[in-house]
């Protein structure tokens, strides 16, 4: 059984990390290589960096520091903002990013998920739809990086999941907008109605507040990955605390590395 995923997710705007609460609010986190090298030292499988408002300002992410993180850290990452071309999507690889995440672009243009498919491969094509519960059904919204600019795309939420598999995605990120910082843990039954349509992996994004949390999501919604951001960014958990109540749980994951990481090894020991 392939292990389930843990992946920091860090949000990027002027060269630094933040962190907001339902899309709006944000503050001032850390420095993004610091950062990067904290998740990778407790054994995160991987990492997302969403540079929020490129796609809301209509620019594109810098490359610049994309290039300094694949010199530093040896897992794979995935990136986002304003990829809206493939010639921009080539330069973001080629700096080194191994993943491309592709989300209100996709909206305004979703035969740019067939073109970079047909490209880079389905593999490294990852769409982050940003979801919310309005009246009667869950709907994606678009340009979420800055208040002025979010607005709903009036697109049904599994309208939208059918079309993009359907185009070339390889892997789907779902992020819960009503949970989006708040800390009372994923919206599993939205996770549990769309894993149902979701024939790729699925990742989980939006409210993570204790480990119990990421042991719901994967036992109830059978998720492959989940993403969390302002509880590791605030140090209330560690990926390898994480990590190691899922294997406690039965939950098959990637065992944390804790040597020379700085953590207490006692108190991460697994007792059967």
């Amino acid at each position: 059984m392939l292990g389930k995923r843990i992946i920091p997710c860090l949000d990027v705007r002027d060269g630094r990390v933040v962190k907001g609460q339902r899309f709006k609010d944000h503050v001032d986190v850390g420095d993004i290589e610091e950062l990067a090298l904290r998740y990778v030292e407790q054994g995160a499988d991987e990492l997302v960096f969403y540079d929020i408002a490129a796609s809301a300002d209509n620019r594109t992410v810098d490359t610049e520091w994309i290039r300094r993180l694949s010199r530093l850290i040896n897992i794979p990452f995935c990136v986002a903002g304003g990829i809206h071309s493939i010639e921009i999507a080539e330069k973001i690889l080629n700096a080194g990013a191994d993943k491309l995440s592709i989300n209100s672009p996709a909206l305004h243009r979703p035969s740019l998920i067939d073109e970079l498919a047909l490209t880079f491969g389905r593999q490294c094509i990852v769409i982050g739809i940003d979801s919310l519960f309005e009246t009667d059904d869950w709907y994606v919204w678009a340009q979420t990086g800055r208040t002025e600019t979010m607005r709903t795309s009036h697109r049904l939420t599994r309208d939208w999941i059918a079309e993009v598999q359907d185009r070339g995605a390889g892997e789907v990120v779902l992020n819960c907008m009503g949970q989006d910082g708040v800390r009372r843990g994923y919206d599993l039954e939205q996770m549990k109605t769309f894993r149902a349509l979701c024939k790729v992996p699925l990742i989980a994004s939006g409210g993570a507040g204790s480990s119990a949390d990421f042991v719901d999501v994967f036992r109830e919604a059978k998720v492959d990955g989940a993403l969390a951001a302002g509880v590791f960014h605030r140090q209330e958990l560690t990926v390898a605390r994480v990590k190691t109540e899922l294997m406690c749980a039965g939950i098959p994951v990637r065992p944390p590395d804790l040597k020379g990481k700085g953590e207490d090894e006692n108190e991460y020991k697994i007792k059967f």
